[in-house]
């Protein structure tokens, strides 16, 4: 779907964000690709995008009870921000705009190049430590969890890379991206897929997949020990709280 699509309703947050349809590409050849992300072909406009932004928070945080709590939440401030600073940079205005993503680094412990393209409706639940990096897209209705990086996988391998060449992912709508999900490299994250909590990718995510890393073992005294693969645990994994 298009970053300048209607807006379409929110998913029903008790549903399993995987299984849920992916959203149209309008190519009618997405489904068979390994990866069928949709890419962010423009950026929505500014106001528009301010205020779904303050909406989501209200739609998928449930501590924030009202609007006005919102304004409070240190991720939005870091959306805005790098709303404003991506049009700047965009205009050629790269030394504002860096001023601006680095105040907000400063304030919100978000990190967002300027660079990167941000959709509709991406919400960044608590924020701290969150990455992205200069040539990410981000699509529509992603949610993000503290501690997610979408980076590069180094400088020793970029440096190689065409002027121009994507660096970073492009991380397709209806995303969930739990707490320290690493997403490194110019992969593509399908549709509707679910990174799990300390997940690592650098490889492409087939649309409507689920990446979990390895969960925790327990050791009872005296006993050998086990690994949790019952289905709670891992759910959990899926998770970031």
């Amino acid at each position: 779907m298009s970053l300048l699509s209607p807006t379409k309703p929110e998913p029903n947050p008790s549903s399993d964000p995987a299984s849920a349809p992916a959203p149209a590409t309008g190519s009618g050849t997405a489904a068979a690709a390994p990866a069928s992300a949709t890419p962010a072909s423009a950026v929505p406009r500014l106001l528009s995008a301010l205020r779904e932004d303050l909406d989501v928070v209200v739609t998928r945080d449930p501590s924030v009870r009202s609007k006005k709590e919102a304004v409070l939440h240190p991720a939005l401030t870091a959306l805005w921000a790098h709303r404003i600073a991506h049009r700047l940079h965009g205009r050629g205005l790269r030394i504002p705009a860096r001023l601006l993503a680095r105040w907000a680094r400063r304030v919100t412990a978000v990190e967002i190049h300027p660079g990167a393209v941000l959709g509709r409706r991406v919400f960044i639940d608590h924020g701290a430590g969150v990455v992205i990096g200069e040539t990410a897209v981000v699509g529509d209705d992603v949610t993000m969890y503290h501690q997610v990086t979408l980076g590069a996988v180094g400088w020793w391998s970029d440096n190689e890379r065409p002027e121009g060449d994507r660096r970073h992912p492009v991380v397709g709508s209806g995303v969930v991206l739990g707490a320290n999900a690493t997403v490194l490299g110019p992969v593509t994250v399908g549709d509707r897929a679910v990174i799990g909590a300390q997940a690592l990718v650098n490889k492409d995510v087939p649309r409507g997949a689920r990446v979990l890393a390895p969960t925790a073992v327990i050791k009872e005294p005296g006993r050998r020990p086990e690994l949790m693969e019952d289905v709670f645990t891992v759910i959990a994994s899926a998770g970031s709280w």
